[in-house]
């Protein structure tokens, strides 16, 4: 979606990493950095962190 803040990085070792769109750093989720994990956990918590950044985002609206 456009309005996604979290988006999917490969690195070059094969790994994935959960990338926050607004600062290019990677995303850190309970003090754990979202980096080396597979492609399957890191697009699962890319979906998680933008429903949850959306339903923020909604309950700050005026």
């Amino acid at each position: 979606m456009p309005d996604d803040r979290y988006t999917l990085c490969k690195r070059s070792n094969g790994t994935w990493s959960v990338v926050d769109i607004f600062t290019d750093f990677p995303a850190i989720v309970d003090g754990r950095v979202m980096i080396g994990m597979d492609m399957e956990e890191a697009d699962d918590m890319v979906d998680l962190l933008n429903i949850l950044d959306r339903k923020r985002r909604a309950e700050q609206a005026p």
